[in-house]
């Protein structure tokens, strides 16, 4: 099992050094060639998500990621990912569009705003959440289901093969949540 993650800009290496201490293979796509690589699982790291937006786009990387994450490639977002991935975001333009979410872009405010907590998460467990001028989810629909919340917002959701939370579990020692998406890979 091969995991590529997105590096352009944003958290790519900490996402590299999870899947590392998990044994898990890995490269990092920073433009169109890298995606002649075949991979099982996809990692869109947290970082600034229209710039993101942007350089997808620019580099040529875009369709063919949207279409192989609409095909059922498993794919992970974190923050900036999580926002690529809804299909509504407030304050911002969608890019990938393909999970049944609304997304309130930048909702805990600025860098100040950021915090941790340690909340529960379903099929999980409690697990460390670091937040860094996170968004939120607003509401899921479809077969998009809430997989964790924090003070009554929602921070976490998967829809069938696509998982995404607003907080960057890269940023904390604990693997639950890269090998739970390990897990959803093999599956």
């Amino acid at each position: 099992m091969t995991v590529a993650i997105l590096a352009l800009q944003g958290a790519f290496v900490e996402h590299a050094a999870m899947l590392d201490r998990l044994g898990a293979d890995h490269f990092e796509i920073r433009q169109l060639r890298d995606l002649e690589r075949p991979f099982d699982g996809l990692i869109l790291p947290g970082g600034e998500s229209t710039v993101m937006g942007k350089l997808l786009r620019d580099l040529g990387l875009f369709e063919p990621l949207r279409e192989q994450i609409q095909a059922g490639l498993p794919v992970f977002g974190t923050c900036a990912g999580l926002i690529l991935l809804a299909k509504t975001v407030e304050g911002g333009v969608p890019c990938f569009a393909t999970l049944d979410i609304s997304v309130k872009r930048n909702a805990y405010g600025r860098q100040l705003g950021s915090f941790y907590t340690e909340e529960t998460c379903q099929d999980i467990g409690k697990i460390p959440m670091t937040f860094i001028r996170a968004p939120y989810i607003e509401a899921v629909s479809g077969d998009a289901q809430a997989l964790a919340t924090v003070e009554g917002k929602i921070v976490a959701a998967r829809q069938n093969k696509q998982l995404v939370t607003a907080f960057h579990p890269e940023l904390n020692q604990d693997l639950s949540v890269h090998q739970y998406f390990l897990n959803m890979i093999r599956a």
